[in-house]
């Protein structure tokens, strides 16, 4: 079974990123951060936006969150307006505007939050908010690989691989999937492995693609454990195994990998 490239989809959710106080006291929590906040705390409104969208020591309120992120974006955070453009993306409590979710990740990305950059390119790639735009795309991803995002090293990989808004070229997509992997990033890992697997921009080498897919398994990447899968179900770079080739193929599926799903099920008739 020919293996196949992570199709990785453009992540537009909310930003999890946002400090928390160990206090036992949630509701403690967030008088302070509204303390701050009211004295322009930019950081704090973010965080207090957070809350109140989990709804962690608050009623949960996205009307609330909503205001919290304008206050935090408004304050110079950068997070606070991916947050926003994630609200308006989503289109959940708020009307879906892809234009505003554009505006609000451009002025985290000029303000020099990477993770905007990302996302800005995500919108270019898919031409929402925006016209399309592969070479936008590009220099969007490239901001943010450059700017320690691993996410925009896989993005920039992925767009050298298929020679998209660039030359197609697979040493580049090499270096970039091995920048996302050495970064932690479990999809530049498994698309690191397949290029060993393939022998493309690389020397074949099916003991370094397992290595690969094990790390981007390790991590929680679906397609990482499928292709696992296949290579113990081919006995190629570890010992052939119907046992750990049924594992990771059943791993594959419980993350929501479809081709882990029907070779699970397929080897499970087998036997």
């Amino acid at each position: 079974m020919k293996l196949r490239f992570l199709c990785v989809v453009i992540s537009l959710l909310t930003a999890s990123v946002f400090p928390r106080l160990a206090l036992a006291d949630e509701s403690q929590e967030v008088k302070i951060f509204k303390s701050y906040c009211d004295k322009g705390g930019a950081v704090e409104c973010n965080a207090l936006g957070e809350l109140y969208y989990r709804g962690i020591g608050v009623t949960k309120d996205i009307f609330q969150a909503v205001e919290f992120y304008r206050k935090a974006c408004d304050g110079g955070n950068g997070f606070g307006c991916i947050n926003l453009g994630a609200m308006y993306y989503d289109g959940k409590r708020v009307k879906q505007d892809f234009f505003e979710a554009v505006a609000f990740y451009r002025k985290a990305c000029d303000g020099g939050n990477v993770h905007g950059c990302l996302k800005l390119g995500g919108m270019y790639y898919d031409g929402k908010g925006v016209k399309q735009d592969f070479f936008e795309a590009v220099a969007f991803y490239r901001k943010a690989c450059d700017g320690g995002n691993p996410w925009g090293c896989t993005y920039l990989g992925l767009m050298y691989a298929n020679g998209t808004g660039v030359k197609q070229d697979s040493f580049e997509a090499v270096a970039f999937y091995r920048k996302a992997c050495d970064g932690g990033e479990a999809a530049g890992c498994t698309n690191l492995g397949v290029m060993y697997d393939n022998g493309n921009g690389v020397k074949q080498d099916f003991f370094e693609a397992v290595a690969l897919y094990r790390k981007a398994c390790d991590g929680g990447e679906a397609l990482g454990c499928n292709n696992l899968g296949l290579m113990y179900a081919k006995g190629e770079g570890v010992r052939q195994s119907d046992t750990d080739a049924l594992n990771y193929f059943g791993k594959a599926c419980d993350l929501k990998n479809e081709g882990g799903c029907e070779n699970y099920a397929r080897m499970k008739k087998k036997r």
